[in-house]
């Protein structure tokens, strides 16, 4: 009898240690930190007890990040690239060379829809900049003759990277951010952070699930009106949602508006039916790099890509405020804005 109290009480006091130690970690307010970083706002929420070490941590890599792939800081690995097209070889980190790669992946899969030398098109459009402008046909076509991912020869055994033609550049708008919000996780995931929300200005992953364990609500953006109103909500575990939109970066002139998303073979705006396109998938990289592909193919051939791909689903939104999802979501998207109506 002495043994079995004495073999109670230690069950009951394991109980209790482990009760206590979960109300202690599991927040159902936030831990919160923001930085603008990547050309965007950038918010970390930790639904844990953590030490602010952590979120130092995340954001330093995102920081690190940025110093390599953007093309606008000098010295960036990618800056290096650039000027020196149609020349050598550039050595460049781990980092950039994985990018690189895998938007090369994704310029090929999109039959260049997506294409990661689409630099000197952005850079004459300057859209999201006080520059911003509508080019010349002629400009346009002399940038438009400098895109072709083709022309980036890679060496894999000394990690180098050279683009064969001068005035080409590479950029990595469409998915570096993607990338960060992947390496924010992996390192959250080390540190054994089970609950949490990274946004990287609309690139949203969710960790794990909600303290409570019921899957995050995610809202999907209503493209018609200012950020943080939705036409519905996504429900997700261990998920990142992605959304491509023309509301996103653009200016107006004369009356028309000119989004960011720009074709590679036209050199314009892509227009089609598609306001936005939301990737819902595993990893941030492929969705930032999918969501514009296809907006950029259009909702038919889009939604047929996607449909396609193993583990992703997407939600496509058209100018007529009609709403296409991919079968793996029927049962966890539900429309909530009256104004827009599902479609099969």
């Amino acid at each position: 009898m002495r043994v079995r109290r004495v073999i109670c009480l230690f069950l009951i006091a394991i109980m209790i240690f482990s009760l206590a130690g979960c109300s202690k970690e599991v927040r159902n307010e936030p831990l919160t930190k923001t930085e603008f970083l990547l050309g965007t706002i950038v918010t970390l929420n930790i639904y844990q007890n953590v030490d602010s070490k952590i979120f130092d941590k995340a954001f330093e890599r995102i920081k690190d990040i940025e110093n390599k792939m953007s093309r606008n800081i000098k010295n960036s690995d990618i800056y290096k690239v650039n000027i020196n097209s149609g020349n050598g070889y550039i050595k460049v980190s781990e980092d950039v060379f994985d990018v690189i790669k895998k938007g090369i992946f994704y310029s090929n899969l999109s039959n260049g829809k997506f294409d990661i030398t689409i630099g000197p098109l952005v850079e004459l459009w300057g859209i999201g900049t006080d520059r911003a402008r509508v080019p010349s046909k002629e400009e346009i076509s002399s940038a438009v003759k400098l895109i072709d991912y083709k022309k980036i020869k890679l060496d894999e055994k000394e990690r180098k990277v050279k683009l064969m033609e001068k005035g080409m550049e590479i950029d990595l708008g469409g998915i570096a951010k993607g990338y960060a919000a992947d390496e924010v996780v992996d390192i959250l995931k080390k540190e054994n952070v089970r609950h949490a929300i990274i946004n990287l200005g609309g690139n949203i992953f969710a960790l794990g699930s909600k303290p409570d364990g019921s899957p995050w609500n995610i809202g999907v953006q209503n493209p018609f009106t200012k950020r943080g109103e939705y036409i519905g909500i996504v429900k997700v575990v261990d998920k990142t949602v992605v959304t491509s939109g023309i509301y996103e970066r653009y200016f107006e002139q004369n009356g028309k508006r000119y989004h960011h998303i720009l074709d590679p073979y036209t050199g314009y705006p892509v227009e089609n039916s598609l306001v936005s396109v939301s990737i819902i998938t595993d990893r941030s990289i492929d969705a930032d790099a999918l969501s514009t592909i296809a907006f950029s193919l259009g909702l038919s051939e889009g939604k047929r890509l996607i449909e396609s791909l193993d583990g992703v689903e997407a939600i496509f939104i058209t100018k007529d405020k009609r709403v296409f999802i991919t079968d793996g979501l029927n049962s966890t998207f539900k429309l909530t804005n009256p104004e827009f109506h599902m479609q099969k």
